[in-house]
C-alpha cells in the first residue's frame, strides 16, 4: 500500500525514527531521512538500500531550524516529486524537577519537541494541500496525557503535541483529506533516558531501566498500522505502553 510513496522521518538516527524508517521501507515508501548525527544515518542508508526497489535520501537535520527543515523537505520533493507521509519523530527528554532550574534543558526540550514539529509540518503542509491528501505521524508520549513529578517540562512540551494534532486533525483532516496520527508511546528502550542531567532524577531511571520497555520496533509498527489504513480510516492516537507500565 506504500509503495512509491514518499515518507520523511526526523529523528531518524537511532531508536525510533530509525526502525520507522525501515519499516516504512520495507513496506515500499522512499524514505527520507533527517538528524543531526549524519554519520548514523549512514548506518540507516546501508541497511534500507539493502531493501529491494527501496530509495533513501540522507539529510543533515537540525529541526529547530527552520530553513533547515524547509530544505529537507524541499530536497525530497526534488528528488521524488511529493511528500505522502511526515514522521515528526525528533525529541528530548531531559527530566528534572522544576526546582532546580534547568533553564537551557527547558529550552532546548521547547525548540526540539514543539518548534521542530511545527517548522516540519508547516513545510510539508503546502505539498500536502495541493494534492488534497498526506499523514503527519506526530510523536507525543504517554506524558502527553499523565504529569509526573521530574517531567514537568518535558509533559507540558508533549501536552502540547498532542494539542498541536489534534488542532490539525480539525482544520486539515475533512477539508484536505490530509490524516493526522499522534502517537504516544510508554517506556521505549532507546537513548532518551541518557539525556537526563539531573541527578535527582536517578530512582526514576533505575525504575525504568528494570522494566521491560518496549522496543523501537513496536512503535514503528503502531505508526505503520497507521499509515497503511485505508484512506477512508484516520488513526487519530495511539496510546501503546509497556505491559508493566501502570502509569
Amino acid at each position: 500500500m506504500l509503495k512509491k510513496k514518499v515518507a520523511l522521518v526526523t529523528g531518524a538516527s537511532s531508536g525510533i525514527g530509525y526502525a520507522t524508517a525501515v519499516a516504512l521501507s520495507k513496506a515500499g515508501a522512499h524514505v527520507a531521512v533527517g538528524a543531526r548525527r549524519v554519520e548514523r544515518l549512514k548506518d540507516l542508508e546501508n541497511e534500507i538500500s539493502k531493501t529491494r526497489g527501496a530509495e533513501i535520501l540522507v539529510h543533515a537535520l537540525d529541526v529547530t531550524n527552520r530553513a533547515n527543515c524547509n530544505s529537507f523537505v524541499d530536497d525530497a520533493v526534488k528528488k521524488w516529486g511529493t511528500v505522502d507521509i511526515l514522521v515528526n519523530n525528533a525529541g528530548l527528554m531531559p527530566l528534572s524537577f522544576f526546582k532546580n532550574n534547568k533553564f537551557d534543558e527547558w529550552e532546548r526540550m521547547i525548540d526540539v519537541n514543539l518548534k521542530g514539529v511545527l517548522y516540519c509540518a508547516a513545510a510539508v503542509l503546502p505539498h500536502m494541500l495541493k494534492k488534497d491528501s498526506g499523514h503527519i505521524v506526530n510523536m507525543s508520549s504517554v506524558a502527553g496525557r499523565v504529569v509526573f513529578a521530574g517531567g514537568t517540562v518535558y509533559c507540558a512540551t508533549k501536552h502540547a503535541i498532542t494539542a498541536f494534532s489534534e488542532g490539525l486533525r480539525i482544520e486539515f483532516s475533512s477539508r484536505s483529506k490530509i490524516r493526522v496520527t499522534c502517537v504516544e508511546p510508554g517506556a521505549v528502550s532507546t537513548e532518551l533516558l541518557e539525556t537526563i542531567t539531573d541527578e535527582s532524577m536517578t530512582r526514576f531511571i533505575e525504575a525504568s531501566k528494570k522494566m521491560e520497555s518496549l522496543q523501537a520496533q513496536d512503535i514503528a509498527d503502531a505508526i505503520l498500522y497507521a499509515v497503511q489504513a485505508p484512506s477512508h480510516v484516520n488513526v487519530n492516537e495511539i496510546l501503546i505502553r509497556p505491559t508493566q507500565q501502570v502509569i
